[in-house]
């Protein structure tokens, strides 16, 4: 079972990996997952498994999907069998951890680990994508080459907010975060994103995503006016409780109307703004307007 949105970085299909299959990295992409009812292979089997194919050494993306049949476990092993096989995987450019499908695990459920060693391990690197932030964090998030961070959580601990604020990715140009809810874990005030927002943290920067959040009026009044907007070409504040309070912030900002798409999807504002802001002049997602139920609004991706 592949995720429905599931985009990879290097636009081929992807198929679940089951040795002893002989790999074509040329056309696809491989997604390693393990079912929860069947203890009889890990994910570190079929890991060495697939480095035994003599063509692995050209795969350039890998997808992770359910690392273990105890959701309560992390993703240690995998970052450790992948640093310990890196020099099976001399090609690697883009790697997501954590590829589960709500069916499989909550978003909120899923342990994952310090990253660290992977981004250690592979300085060719490229796209990193992680889902899941119980137990997620950078004991040193650096990285010469990484072009494209995603972090997907239900609730974004504040520990993993700073280690973003404290980042080296001098090339980073696409930052992604889904920030969540305050019942799983999210406590940060829009403060805590002024070096995300000053423009000059990742100076390449130009796809940014503070996305899935409670917050998400604080965040579109403050962006809407940030030097960071000055850089991007797309913007996409989704999945959060967007109201009309936010909605008339990026319609004052003239920064806004110079980016090329505006991604506001999932969102509760009225029917008037939503038709003010497609007069803004740019390509921009208002789909899936929600209703209130009384003062009651909620992030896409929580639990």
């Amino acid at each position: 079972m592949v995720s429905e949105h599931l985009q990879t970085f290097l636009n081929k299909p992807v198929q679940n990996y089951s040795p002893p299959t002989t790999i074509d990295p040329d056309n696809y992409v491989y997604r390693l997952r393990v079912d929860y009812d069947d203890e009889s292979v890990t994910i570190t089997d079929l890991l060495e498994a697939l480095v035994r194919d003599p063509r692995a050494g050209k795969v350039k993306e890998l997808i992770i999907g359910q690392f273990n049949t105890d959701v309560s476990e992390s993703s240690f092993e995998v970052v450790d069998k992948l640093v310990a096989l890196k020099d099976s995987f001399p090609a690697l450019k883009a790697l997501f951890i954590g590829d589960i499908t709500y069916e499989e695990c909550e978003i909120s459920w899923i342990n994952q680990t310090d990253i660290t060693p992977i981004l250690q391990a592979f300085p060719q690197l490229e796209h990193l994508q992680i889902r899941g932030g119980e137990g997620l964090e950078f004991s040193e998030l650096a990285h010469d080459n990484l072009q494209t961070l995603i972090i997907e959580t239900g609730g974004m601990a504040p520990s993993v907010v700073e280690q973003v604020n404290t980042a080296r990715l001098p090339n980073l140009q696409k930052l992604e975060l889904w920030l969540g809810s305050d019942d799983y874990g999210f406590d940060s005030t829009i403060e805590e994103f002024t070096p995300i927002l000053s423009g000059t943290l990742f100076p390449k920067l130009t796809w940014l995503g503070l996305m899935n959040s409670i917050i998400q009026d604080d965040i579109a009044i403050a962006v809407a006016q940030a030097p960071v907007l000055n850089q991007l070409k797309e913007l996409d504040l989704s999945k959060g409780i967007l109201t009309d309070k936010g909605g008339q912030a990026l319609l004052n900002s003239e920064g806004i109307r110079k980016l090329q798409h505006l991604n506001l999807r999932h969102h509760f504002l009225s029917g008037a703004m939503m038709e003010q802001l497609k007069d803004l002049g740019i390509s921009i997602n208002l789909d899936d307007r929600e209703e209130e139920d009384g003062d009651y609004r909620y992030v896409e991706v929580a639990e």
